[in-house]
């Protein structure tokens, strides 16, 4: 059932859908997986009907032994190369259960396309040719598969025709590889000699090549793997994925990837620790019905309005994920650059994305060997997996991997390149980072006798924000009090929020940290709201320098159901620095203030703001001017 919510695609999985169990296929390059891929495909009847005699007429006229790899190699370039280069997801079905082949790359340049692949998977067949033996590839994959979590693994010992079909070759591979994977703390399902270009113990049992082999099939050892757990039966966990904003509404968007929602269910919003109540369910042509669960994408309302964003985690308290900014994990490092601690990098986890540090690397294995690095070593070289501890450049909500898949995964981004995948092992909490504890359940938001359509009646017009963003002396505090002048003049109640005023009182404990900077914006938007709430038309004049700070302060405003204008008082650092009313630019040159905005520190310009004023192309009156303008539009009644 395919629904779409806003853009978002929305996929409600039941019945068959729900059982589906994804298998991905691995194995070192060459070993047959192609082969035992298209012979699954052929002996289920999956394929199209007339494409295996389109393929061997195809080998016919080129002169070509007819293989069952064709099947799935059909990319140009994977012909060209003959190595499977990509993931490729692939549907089938036995006469029990439907299935997903999660088709990854054998070839060691492809191993981050493998790490993609198994991610999502529930089991695992790896592939091993008889004729060739356990070779590094196929220690290095089933590493991956215990980093990654499955525990479901079917060994595919193929290629026995090669060896005559010997029961000696088989055991040496089954000794081999077993006691390969008791060292990383797995146990094979099976091991299942076959023949994938034959067609033996695939689908069909060869007694006549392998009287000495009374397992099952390959698709009978499939059939005999555990389906995944419900993932309803978990607890939830909605990633928020958007938010949209329709008139005052405010429609939380994402997909539940663990537990089930419903109405009037209580959710604590991580990292924030904001609470709420859900209003409504939405959804687009989805079923009528008052809950949700996992696999389907929706849109959820609140009872009150809060302040979240992309990235947000919703869950409910009793279960809700650990908020941490610094946690251990187990990764698998695939960057052409050595990792190192110190080394930052974009973390990657459900939908949220920050920044972070490698605070310490405990230990590093070669995949292939199991070999341990030397103690103290600070890097980590391509295709080592490394435990270490991540610190965050700000909370993000997880949990640790064997808990909830999803929230306990991530990866690594290098230079805009994937370098790195991996899982959480335990989160590292300290006073620095426990979160807060949550409101009480006893607050309830207070609501006098005057409205705000009174206060609008009496002073004809209505409270709005207007926050002012620019440069250090841009003009920003200029323009506003000469909006202000205009605003008195014509009988409106206005009042303007000074940066400066406001760090000698409200905000004196907040330094120039990046964090201080944000929290410095968020206490006074929260102070705008309640100026614009008791009617007045506020104007804020402060650097911001951030642009997410920006947008937290119009949330805080617009959830109030007030209007906010950004004005971006534009002017080129050459002539702030010109202007200098402070003396600040100087002081920064020569290095007495540090991390000072536009010198050592970043400016995020407005993208798209409701007004911009050029102050080194007009007077300040036509700046003023231009802004009651366009605030009239907005609060006249």
């Amino acid at each position: 059932m395919t629904a779409i919510l806003n853009g978002v695609e929305a996929t409600a999985l039941s019945g068959a859908e729900a059982r589906r169990l994804r298998v991905v296929t691995v194995g070192h390059v060459d070993h047959g997986k192609s082969t035992l891929i298209g012979r699954i495909f052929h002996d289920t009847d999956t394929l199209p009907e007339g494409k295996v005699e389109q393929i061997r007429k195809a080998c016919a006229a080129e002169g070509m032994e007819f293989e069952y790899a064709f099947l799935l190699d059909a990319l140009l370039e994977e012909q060209e190369q003959n190595i499977t280069i990509d993931t490729t997801q692939l549907p089938f079905r036995t006469a029990n259960r439907h299935y997903v082949l999660v088709d990854a790359p054998g070839h060691k340049e492809f191993l981050k396309n493998m790490v993609t692949g198994a991610a999502s998977a529930d089991a695992a067949l790896l592939i091993i040719a008889a004729s060739e033996g356990v070779r590094e590839q196929s220690r290095r994959h089933g590493y991956l598969l215990s980093l990654l979590g499955i525990r479901q693994i079917l060994v595919v010992v193929n290629k026995m025709d090669l060896v005559d079909y010997s029961e000696e070759t088989f055991t040496a591979v089954v000794d081999e590889y077993s006691a390969f994977l008791r060292e990383i703390g797995l146990t094979a399902r099976r091991f299942i000699p076959v023949s994938a270009r034959q067609g033996d113990n695939v689908a069909r049992h060869a007694q006549d090549q392998m009287p000495w082999y009374q397992g099952p099939t390959v698709l009978d050892a499939l059939d005999d793997l555990e389906a995944p757990a419900p993932l309803s039966d978990l607890p939830l966990r909605l990633p928020l994925q958007d938010i949209y904003r329709f008139d005052a509404r405010r429609i939380l968007a994402g997909r539940i990837e663990s537990g089930t929602l419903r109405v009037g269910d209580s959710l604590v919003f991580e990292p924030g620790n904001r609470t709420g109540v859900v209003k409504t369910l939405e959804r687009w042509k989805g079923p009528d019905r008052d809950f949700a669960v996992a696999g389907e994408s929706v849109g959820i309302t609140l009872e009150d309005q809060i302040f979240v964003e992309r990235g947000t985690v919703a869950a409910h308290a009793a279960t809700a994920p650990a908020t941490t900014t610094r946690f251990r994990a187990r990764l698998f490092w695939m960057g052409h650059a050595e990792m190192r601690v110190g080394g930052r990098y974009k973390l990657k986890l459900a939908t949220q994305e920050v920044m972070a540090t490698v605070a310490a690397v405990e230990r590093v294995i070669d995949a292939s060997t199991l070999s341990v690095a030397e103690q103290g070593r600070s890097h980590v070289a391509r295709n080592d997996v490394a435990e270490l501890v991540l610190q965050t450049d700000a909370p993000l909500a997880l949990d640790p991997h064997d808990t909830i898949e999803l929230t306990g995964r991530f990866v690594l981004v290098d230079n805009r390149i994937t370098a790195g995948g991996g899982i959480v092992l335990d989160t590292v909490v300290d006073e620095a980072t426990r979160p807060t504890p949550a409101k009480s359940a006893n607050l309830t938001l207070a609501s006098g006798q005057v409205t705000a359509d009174d206060r609008a009646r009496r002073n004809g017009h209505r409270g709005a924000v207007v926050w002012l963003t620019g440069l250090s002396g841009s003009g920003k505090s200029t323009l506003a009090h000469a909006v202000e002048r205009q605003l008195f003049e014509q009988g409106s109640q206005v009042y303007v929020l000074d940066g400066d005023n406001l760090r000698f009182g409200l905000n004196a404990n907040l330094g120039f940290s990046p964090e201080d900077r944000e929290e410095n914006v968020r206490r006074v938007a929260e102070v705008a709201r309640l100026f614009a709430d008791s009617g007045q038309v506020v104007l804020t004049a402060l650097i911001s320098p951030y642009r997410e700070s920006r947008v937290r302060a119009r949330a805080i405003a617009e959830t109030a159901g007030l209007p906010f204008l950004e004005i971006y008082v534009k002017a080129p650092l050459e002539a702030c620095e010109e202007r200098d009313p402070k003396h600040l630019y100087r002081k920064a040159r020569a290095g007495e203030i540090q991390g000072f905005t536009g010198i050592d520190a970043p400016y995020e310009a407005p993208e798209h703001p409701e007004l911009i004023v050029d102050t080194t192309t007009g007077s300040v009156e036509q700046g003023a001017s231009a802004i009651v303008a366009a605030l009239q539009a907005r609060i006249v009644l």
